[in-house]
């Protein structure tokens, strides 16, 4: 067992290329389970029978399982072997979308997307798992790197759903998924390194008690935090509410054609890793200023769909090139404040990440059927200046003081 370790660790304890690009792929294949229904609402909503205004709950109700699961599972990561918590939180993956793809209620559609959600923070675990193994020089570039997985994901997800609903209806979506998320487990237990300690003594619920504590007590990642309770509300409003005009006239696109939108965010993907590249040279905050301002511009041409679709293609590029870029950042500085913790701190900052994206998804299909695309793009143009303002808000207030991964 100890060869299979070597193979995927450099000796100095960082992390081979090769076993990075293993983390990315998991991760991204991870949390595209998390996605894949964005797309599918409409469909979903006349298989069952479920109101415009109400089938926002779907992703609401995934995004609440995921939030529990980043509360009551990733902090394990810090208290037992990774390697056994990754591969169990895959097999149960595997039969929460089986259970999904055969659903004919909506009370189990509803709690098969609860529990995808819950065990789709395996994630997180990977990402935590990453930071540890790797080198200080180098934390923030695989972080980065593992980060452009998880978007690829979740941008990939979207046109991959729309390709297999527009075949063989949602339910193939999450049939295939099932299949691929159990092929993606036996390959992480093959390749996982194996018997390394925990990086923490402390009992469940003394991990459990210390996740608040943490950002409580700390004002770095109580912003950080906070910033991605805004983004991600920002990034699924858009997201969640984007099928809704495009799958009716004037438009009448089908499902892969709304996918292939998501293609077009993948710029995102570039600057995660960018952004962790200039948090390990100091330059966090700066990134994390310039990306939310890009991120509001990015609602000005949005805003103009169905005028213009080149400045809707153009807006969507940065909302992800920005909010990739703030995401990667913000996890780069929490892993420094406290190393002992990180499956801890990546549990409390995703919480936040989850409340923000469940808000902006049921915000989003509320907007919709109040105001149309108009109501859609100044919510989400309001969580955008929301965060921007915290951003400028915390600078005036911390001028002096030195933030890890962020200079002056």
């Amino acid at each position: 067992m100890q060869q299979n370790t070597d193979r995927h660790r450099r000796p100095e304890g960082g992390l081979t290329p090769s076993t990075t690009l293993i983390f990315a792929v998991a991760a991204g294949l991870s949390v595209a389970n998390i996605y894949f229904a964005q797309p599918l609402l409409d469909s979903m909503a006349r298989d069952f029978g479920i109101a415009p205004a109400v089938i926002g709950l779907v992703v609401t109700l995934t995004q609440v399982g995921y939030a529990m699961g980043l509360i009551f599972i990733v902090p394990l990561g810090d208290l037992v072997d990774r390697r056994r918590l990754v591969v169990g939180q895959g097999i149960l993956s595997v039969a929460a979308l089986a259970a999904v793809a055969t659903a004919r209620t909506e009370a189990v559609l509803f709690a098969g997307m609860a529990t995808i959600g819950l065990f789709a923070v395996v994630v997180q675990v990977l990402v935590s798992f990453a930071a540890t193994l790797a080198t200080p020089n180098e934390r923030g570039k695989a972080v980065g790197v593992v980060t452009s997985g998880v978007v690829i994901g979740i941008l990939g997800a979207r046109f991959i759903a729309g390709v297999l609903a527009d075949v063989g209806g949602w339910r193939a979506v999450y049939l295939t998924s099932a299949a691929l998320t159990l092929m993606m487990t036996c390959l992480l237990w093959r390749v996982l390194p194996r018997n390394l300690p925990p990086d923490s003594t402390d009992s469940y619920a003394a991990a459990l008690r210390s996740i608040p504590v943490l950002f409580l007590r700390d004002r770095v990642l109580l912003l950080r935090g906070s910033l991605a309770f805004l983004i991600f509300a920002a990034f699924s409003t858009f997201w969640t509410a984007l099928v809704l005009p495009l799958s009716s006239p004037p438009f009448d696109y089908s499902h892969t054609q709304v996918g292939l939108f998501g293609l077009a965010g993948m710029a995102g993907a570039i600057a995660a890793t960018g952004a962790g590249r200039l948090a390990d040279r100091g330059f966090g905050q700066w990134t994390t200023g310039i990306s939310l301002m890009l991120l509001l511009v990015s609602w000005g041409l949005i805003a103009l769909l169905p005028i213009s679709m080149p400045a809707l293609l153009v807006g969507v590029v940065l909302l992800d090139l920005a909010v990739q870029a703030v995401h990667v950042t913000n996890q780069s500085v929490i892993f420094e404040r406290h190393p002992q913790a990180r499956s801890r701190l990546v549990g409390g900052y995703m919480a936040f990440y989850s409340l923000g994206s469940a808000i902006g998804a049921i915000g989003a299909t509320m907007a919709y059927a109040s105001a149309g695309w108009p109501g859609v793009s100044v919510l989400g143009a309001t969580f955008s200046v929301a965060a921007l303002l915290a951003w400028a808000f915390s600078r005036t207030r911390t001028r002096c003081a030195t933030e890890p991964g962020s200079a002056d």
